[in-house]
């Protein structure tokens, strides 16, 4: 019975997650460091947030913030010119079989971030969200243990 060559899985596989992890690291270094011979491109300081692989290892999307989120599209159009040689970066860093082909997209998970947090701070929100505390319970709805009381005895019949 034949396997199938890739994971099957509802995730990326062990595998993919370090092939990411390291990719980003090296972007990440090979940024900071301004190794990349263009001034458009070292005048950002870029945000590299994750990196995933493909099953096959060939393709790594990169999710890149600028600081700030400031001129995001010029960073983005530099990073793409760029993709040669930051391939060749990591190709030198890493040892695969094959140099991953490098695709860039905005990181959206930090508006998300926000969005989210405005959504919690609603009122209505909040109030659906926080349990009611014990002090809103009647002290007679307590047993010995502080819990709510059942008002059947230990038979199961109505007190």
């Amino acid at each position: 019975m034949a396997q199938n060559r890739f994971h099957s899985g509802s995730g990326p596989s062990q595998r993919q997650l370090r092939v990411g992890e390291l990719i980003r690291r090296t972007l990440s270094d090979v940024l900071l460091r301004a190794e990349v011979h263009d001034p458009d491109l070292n005048r950002h300081s870029i945000t590299v947030g994750e990196v995933s692989a493909s099953p096959d290892l060939k393709v790594a999307t990169v999710y890149v913030m600028p600081l700030g989120g400031h001129d995001a599209q010029d960073a983005l159009k530099a990073l793409r010119r760029n993709t040669r040689e930051l391939r060749h970066h990591i190709a030198k860093a890493m040892t695969l079989k094959y140099a991953p082909d490098l695709r860039f997209i905005l990181d959206e998970t930090f508006d998300r971030m926000d969005d989210t947090r405005r959504l919690f701070a609603d009122e209505r929100v909040r109030r659906d969200v926080e349990a009611p505390d014990e002090d809103d319970l009647d002290d007679d709805d307590l047993d010995r243990d502080g819990d709510e009381t059942d008002d059947r005895d230990p038979r199961g019949n109505e007190a």
